[in-house]
């Protein structure tokens, strides 16, 4: 009979997407992994499988919190203008207090992994695109209450945001202040 785990596996979840976070995939080693959840190598395969399996569940679970954050931004009383600001200025707020300016974990899986793996880049297009169904529904919401222009194609205007946030985020990592990205959000809006 085999010893009963001593930690928990969604915490070591949590704890490996700060890692592959802060340092992408390849970087990562599995001493890595084990240093900062705090668990041996064996632990680590027995519950995991890989560091690839971990990495996937650790990107899933980006996924998931990100879009479910961004849909409670975006789903509440308010203009649909107002809410897109909120949504955008939260973003450059979350990416400019990182003190690692780690960007978006989906962002930078796309640029590191996107052409050699499969499974992460549907991972990331799937978050793409809830992110952009999230926009859309906004849009569309901004459109009925005659915010937006109603015969602009709300799908190309979620997609066009959802590229102005990826976008964002990359500018993020390397900005020297807020103004920038500021003004992105501005133009963004004007846009609108």
């Amino acid at each position: 009979m085999g010893r009963p785990k001593q930690f928990d596996p969604d915490v070591a979840v949590e704890r490996a997407m700060g890692v592959f976070w802060r340092k992408g995939y390849a970087a990562t080693t599995p001493q890595d992994l084990v240093d900062e959840i705090g668990i041996g190598k064996g632990s680590l395969y027995n519950t995991f499988g890989s560091k690839h399996a971990l990495f996937e569940r650790a990107l899933a679970r980006y996924r998931d919190s990100q879009v479910a954050w961004l849909e409670a931004l975006l789903d509440h009383p308010g203009s649909a203008k107002d809410r897109l600001r909120g949504a955008l200025e939260a973003l450059v707020r979350l990416d400019l207090d990182d003190p690692d300016r780690r960007g978006c974990m989906a962002v930078n899986t796309a640029a590191e992994l996107a052409t050699s793996d499969a499974g992460t880049a549907d991972t990331v297009r799937r978050m793409f695109a809830r992110t952009e169904s999230a926009f859309r529904v906004t849009v569309e919401e901004g459109q009925r209450a005659g915010e937006i222009a109603g015969d602009r194609d709300a799908a190309a205007v979620a997609a066009w945001l959802l590229a102005t946030v990826i976008g964002m985020r990359v500018l993020a990592k390397t900005a020297e202040d807020a103004g920038q990205l500021r003004r992105v959000v501005d133009a963004a809006m004007a846009s609108l």
